[in-house]
């Protein structure tokens, strides 16, 4: 009998189902007997106890439907080791409950802030395996995440039924993408949806740049001007600053987010109509992609593989089109950035798309 713990933390993402769907499917299709225990709301439900035993009726449907059934939260990975509001040792009590069920292995689906706290407790002794979930592709160690081609998929058709308000009324149009810290999102977004210009956190920008960019296009007889702008997007100027010089300013920002700012500089520099649309949390949402489906279904089948054969501590990655195991410390605390000199960055400029640099 092998005993396995689940668990989805942080924000959530299509696909998410699909992956625990290809754990299940792939432990209860051996001919090893297998309890699986679902903890709710991510590791708030591991440190509480808050758990169900699943049956196979529960892995059964939920291909095709985003989110998670088992809910997720936050727990950020820089206060895990503090005790919480009644005095309760978080990562003790993870502990407690990992061997109160007598489990095996611990199955944990997240992002970055997540895969720390899973090394943590590898180092604490507890048998782990992850899956790579984020709609951003950041995740260290894997060349793709699930839930980021379905974010692809949406911020891409925002772009689209935006290009052609656009194109009607000859505006300057900006589609904030989602993404504080990387662009990979942004980039794939906007260069599927036709954008003219793309700001990525890795590439800081220069407004100067951006409405000549506009006034070029203009020029050459186009109307309007789509802009992908990731959440994270810095102007060059912002850019300097030291991070104290940095979070001073933003204590007295005064826009709702940077899109705001750049089309408020735009409007003053340029003249032009600006307007700014925001698809936000419907990134994360809605059934996952056919892609997606297949990717989480595989990483799960892999994980449900290495549990199998009691090979533990690692994260079930993506590698040149293969999927691999990749050791949790390689993992835990980095970030996979864009390189601003990758190939498609090059490309991208190639087509005349503009990244404000």
């Amino acid at each position: 009998m092998k005993r396995i713990g689940m668990l989805t933390s942080g924000g959530d993402c299509q696909a998410l189902n699909a992956a625990m769907r290809g754990v299940a499917k792939t432990l209860f299709n051996a001919k090893e007997e297998v309890e699986i225990y679902g903890f709710l709301n991510g590791y708030q439900g591991l440190i509480y106890g808050k758990f169900r035993l699943l049956t196979y009726a529960d892995f059964s449907g939920i291909l095709t439907k985003g989110g998670t059934f088992l809910g997720s939260s936050r727990t950020p990975f820089k206060t895990i080791q503090d005790p919480d509001e009644n005095g309760l040792d978080k990562v003790a009590a993870m502990k407690q409950n990992y061997y109160k069920l007598q489990l095996d292995c611990l199955v944990i689906l997240g992002g970055n802030g997540t895969h720390k706290t899973a090394n943590l407790l590898r180092e604490q002794g507890l048998n782990v395996v992850t899956l790579p979930k984020t709609i951003d592709n950041d995740l260290w160690g894997t060349d793709m995440t699930f839930g980021f081609q379905s974010a692809v998929d949406i911020a891409t058709d925002a772009i689209d039924r935006i290009h052609t308000t656009a194109a009607s009324h000859g505006r300057v149009f900006i589609v904030e993408v989602m993404g504080h810290k990387v662009g990979f999102l942004t980039l794939n977004a906007g260069m599927a949806g036709g954008a003219d210009i793309i700001l990525i956190p890795e590439i800081p920008y220069d407004i100067d740049k951006i409405v000549e960019k506009i006034k070029e296009r203009h020029d050459r007889g186009s109307a309007f001007t789509i802009l992908a702008v990731a959440e994270g997007a810095i102007s060059k100027e912002d850019a300097a600053l030291s991070k104290k010089e940095y979070k001073k300013k933003m204590e007295k920002y005064k826009y709702p987010s940077v899109s705001y700012e750049i089309a408020e500089q735009i409007k003053e520099k340029s003249g032009l109509d600006v307007r700014v649309t925001v698809p936000g949390h419907t990134q994360r949402g809605g059934s996952p992609c056919p892609y997606d489906r297949v990717f989480a279904s595989r990483l799960g089948s892999e994980a449900g593989k290495l549990i199998l054969k009691g090979e533990y501590g690692f994260m079930v990655g993506y590698k040149n089109r293969e999927i691999v195991k990749v050791p949790l410390e390689e993992v835990a605390g980095k970030l996979k950035m864009l390189d601003p000199k990758a190939s498609i960055v090059k490309e991208a400029k190639m087509l005349g798309i503009s990244f404000g640099d």
